[in-house]
């Protein structure tokens, strides 16, 4: 019997041992005291949730379509010549061109160089060519929309017949409205509209917006080599932060402040005028509420902090002339630097202000993070780009969380963690870019599934998917490997998408 035994432990021991000495250190952590301490112990930093925002993990990082890469070449004959008018500040008169640029390849007309109009917004003559690369342009949009620099003799003596968009309302049609004054003059010069609804745009007009304001809008080598000097200028790792607490863009959102100085509120006053009167009473409270009162410098500062944003650091203020309030910001954070810091005066001095502003559009696309307090045209355009480039700490600040919170009387610590909360969820579910869905609709995830019961927790199983759109299942899916950190945004979006929808008039 010993002799059995002894053969069978001679064979057997390696299998007996193996599994002895890999569960050894679970043996130990279960018998031993609990009162002795652990010879191994995690860093507070793995236990413990790090309390910066860009330290969350994303759940759903967005990208653009693959789609409108692919060019769909307009018909060879064309309908006429159009220019594109633009008027305002560089991301303004960007907005317009890409618009335009849809609208050119709709009509299936071919593009002059458009216009830009910028007299009245910095008091100055400057052109297309004075920021952006021409020959490059020309040449990305090429398969998608014929641009050229100059038109036949019999064409190019007569003035555009102008046709201005610029207010009308609600979605129309340009091919009904436009076509055929195009075809009457063959050629017109245009002001795109505003407020118009790109998404009921046909496929090849998406492609050719998305293609042109995306792909070859690049600043020309004159300013581009400005453009590099300022960014290598500025120390090493840095926040751009797009800050607006100017006068007349207070004085255009109608709100009222209060504990600022008399010298921003007589600011503010002079540049109301007769139409952009101050709302009051439940009006004024009512949209403060929406989020529509830009943030001063101290609350933008304020909630900086509560993301865990370190006051050293280094911070590009990009930034227009006449911020005000601005002590309420650099009292604390300090490392702050300046376009005008950073660069020879006599440079600064004699550049055009839509150069200036090329300059932070710039300087912010390339940020180390990117920070925007009102979400207005630059702060779209460099979102947009940012993504573009695979950039994804960008984040806007939510001004109606911080309305909402400060009106039911948080304040302190209360009124920071309620930020934290608000934002951080912002951030992970890669929202509150609002970038444009037909040029940005692949998404990249960066969390595991924690299981499809999520459903039913969510009382989803007595809805039909089958009906859903490919957006609502891919929202679905986003919930499902972001819960439970996502929760309050997956609740929300499942009781939108059970409400019944309102019919939707086609593109004709």
């Amino acid at each position: 019997m010993s002799s059995a035994v002894a053969a069978w432990w001679a064979h057997s021991r390696l299998r007996v041992l193996l599994p002895l000495v890999f569960l050894a250190p679970v043996i130990f952590f279960l018998f031993c005291s609990p009162s002795s301490p652990p010879f191994f112990t995690f860093p507070p930093a793995a236990r413990e949730e790090s309390r910066v925002i860009w330290a969350q993990r994303r759940v759903v990082e967005w990208r653009p379509c693959g789609w409108w890469r692919t060019a769909m070449p307009a018909p060879s004959s064309r309908n006429g010549y159009i220019r594109i008018d633009c008027y305002g500040g560089l991301n303004q008169l960007r907005r317009d061109l890409c618009d335009g640029i849809a609208v050119a390849r709709l009509l299936n007309a071919t593009m002059v160089l458009p216009k830009f109009e910028v007299a009245a917004y910095w008091n100055e003559t400057s052109g297309f060519a004075d920021v952006f690369d021409v020959n490059y342009f020309i040449e990305q949009t090429r398969v998608y929309v014929e641009v050229v620099k100059d038109m036949p003799e019999e064409i190019a003596s007569k003035e555009p017949f102008k046709i201005d968009c610029s207010k009308r309302k609600g979605h129309f049609d340009y091919v009904e409205t436009v076509l055929p004054a195009l075809l009457e003059h063959q050629y017109i010069s245009l002001t795109p509209a505003m407020s118009q609804r790109r998404d009921r745009n046909p496929s090849y007009a998406k492609a050719s917006y998305c293609q042109g304001c995306y792909s070859a809008l690049r600043l020309n080598k004159k300013v581009e080599i400005k453009a590099i000097e300022l960014l290598q200028a500025i120390p090493k790792p840095f926040l751009s932060l797009h800050l607006r607490f100017e006068p007349d863009m207070v004085a255009y959102s109608r709100c009222v402040y209060t504990g600022i100085s008399s010298k921003s509120l007589n600011s503010i006053e002079a540049a109301r005028g007769e139409d952009r009167k101050a709302l009051t009473g439940d009006a004024a409270y009512l949209w403060r509420n929406r989020g529509k009162c830009p943030l001063t410098p101290s609350e933008t500062a304020f909630i900086l902090k509560a993301l865990g944003i370190p006051t050293d650091t280094n911070i590009y203020l990009a930034a227009g002339d006449g911020l005000m309030e601005l002590e309420g910001f650099t009292s604390i954070y300090k490392n702050i630097y300046t376009k005008s810091s950073l660069l020879a005066h006599e440079d600064f001095e004699r550049m055009h202000g839509n150069t200036k502003a090329a300059l932070d559009y710039y300087v912010s696309v390339n940020s180390d993070a990117y920070v925007a307090t009102f979400f207005g045209n630059m702060d779209k355009m460099v979102t947009a780009m940012r993504t573009m480039q695979g950039l994804q700490r960008t984040l806007v600040l939510s001004r109606r969380a911080y309305a909402n919170y400060t009106a039911a009387g948080l304040a302190g610590e209360q009124l920071a963690k309620a930020m934290w909360d608000a934002h951080r969820e912002e951030y992970i579910m890669g929202k509150g870019s609002a970038l444009p869905e037909q040029c940005f609709c692949e998404f990249k995830f960066n969390a595991k599934d924690t299981g499809e019961t999520i459903l039913d927790q969510m009382s989803f199983s007595n809805i039909t998917m089958s009906g859903f759109s490919g957006e609502k299942l891919a929202l679905i899916q986003i919930c499902i490997m972001a819960w439970p950190s996502a929760s309050a945004y997956c609740v929300r979006t499942f009781k939108s998408m059970t409400s019944p929808e309102k019919p939707r008039r086609n593109f004709p």
